[in-house]
């Protein structure tokens, strides 16, 4: 099965910056792809493109395969068959519910009652069809700005962050039964977000975007769990970073030798691992012995700090060999005072060792 959208090596620069830096992915019929990343890292920028509004530098993109911006060729928008949605729902306030659904519709009468009738079914809409937007909440607005953008069928769904305007009470059910209804009609999505919950909630493969590039690519699982640098994993969650020097392969730590396969003798490295991974010996706390090898490789920390933030735990320690900085996560409450000495330890199949890189702000902006 061909793509029906393919990006090859999209590139743009306003001012001789580059904000598009060599884009290249595919999105196939009913797939949702999500390109994610931090604000100003050239999202929006690449949605426009594919949308029309700009043109690109360089590259060529294809849907269904046919060059639709390219060397030679440029589809206008309005022949594009893209749908677009957007975090301002931008309905027509002077047009009734059923009039916005059916604006961009052609045919009679009777088809466009149809069309728009099995939309409004699908959205659960149809009782406010002689409504007018201001008649109707956020969520329900969100909802008849989905059913006009897939009213002409389009083949491909452009979104730029169309939920981060609903209270979050709201959200998850609207994304949900959003997904259904394109999964449904067999649309193509290619989804702008900066919230890696979102992403991960609703993408079956995210492109993870910084400086106006692609950095990694893949299904949800596969980018959370093999991030391809420090910044990747952090972008995903708060993370701890322990940092040491390479010894014939290993690096020393408070929690023993790790492996750092690839690296050379001196070099620097950092171990990452996230909260939810450390795990604290609750029986022993910090009085006696360390625990046994078997358990895995302990160390003391003291705690400086403990929380309750909802579904769980958040204890932050100073550990006792280095002075380092750990951060915890544990279900449920746990709530230890400040100065308790405790047992820590990692799960080595949750590390992932990183050589050491100058620190840049890849926060900031560039679109």
């Amino acid at each position: 099965m061909e793509p029906r959208l393919e990006l090859r090596n999209i590139t743009r620069a306003f001012g001789g910056r580059a904000v598009v830096r060599d884009v290249s992915l595919s999105v196939m019929p009913g797939q949702v792809t999500c390109l994610l990343g931090p604000s100003g890292c050239g999202k929006s920028t690449t949605l426009r493109i594919i949308a029309g509004v700009e043109r690109p530098d360089a590259g060529e993109i294809r849907m269904d395969g046919q060059s639709i911006v390219g060397p030679g060729s440029f589809v206008p928008p309005e022949r594009r068959g893209t749908g677009l949605m957007f975090q301002d729902f931008a309905l027509f306030p002077h047009l009734s519910v059923f009039d916005n659904v059916a604006f961009g519709l052609t045919g009679s009468r009777t088809e466009k009652r149809i069309r728009v009738r099995e939309l409004l079914e699908k959205v659960g809409l149809v009782r406010y069809v002689d409504s007018f937007p201001h008649e109707i909440s956020g969520g329900e607005q969100q909802r008849v700005a989905l059913a006009r953008a897939l009213a002409p069928r389009p083949r491909i769904m452009l979104m730029d962050e169309p939920f981060s305007g609903l209270d979050n009470r709201l959200r998850d059910g609207i994304r949900d039964e959003t997904l259904s209804i394109l999964k449904d009609e067999g649309t193509a999505v290619l989804l702008v977000t900066h919230e890696p919950e979102e992403a991960m909630r609703m993408a079956d493969e995210i492109a993870l975007m910084r400086r106006g590039g692609i950095v990694q690519q893949g299904a949800p699982y596969n980018v959370y769990n093999a991030p391809i640098d420090r910044e990747a994993a952090a972008f995903f969650s708060d993370i701890n970073v322990i940092t040491g020097k390479v010894q014939g392969l290993l690096t020393e730590t408070a929690f023993g030798k790790f492996m750092a396969p690839g690296q050379p003798d001196g070099a620097q490295v950092e171990i990452v691992i996230r909260p939810q991974h450390l795990k604290i010996d609750f029986d022993r706390g910090g009085h006696g012995p360390a625990p046994s090898p078997e358990a895995g490789a302990w160390a003391r920390g003291i705690v400086e700090r403990a929380r309750f933030i909802g579904k769980e735990s958040l204890v932050e320690f100073r550990m006792e060999a280095d002075g380092g900085q750990l951060k915890a996560t544990v279900p449920s409450v746990f709530l230890p005072k400040p100065g308790t000495p405790l047992w820590i330890a990692i799960r080595r199949d949750r590390c992932f060792v990183f050589p050491v890189t100058p620190k840049k702000d890849w926060r900031r902006r560039e679109d």
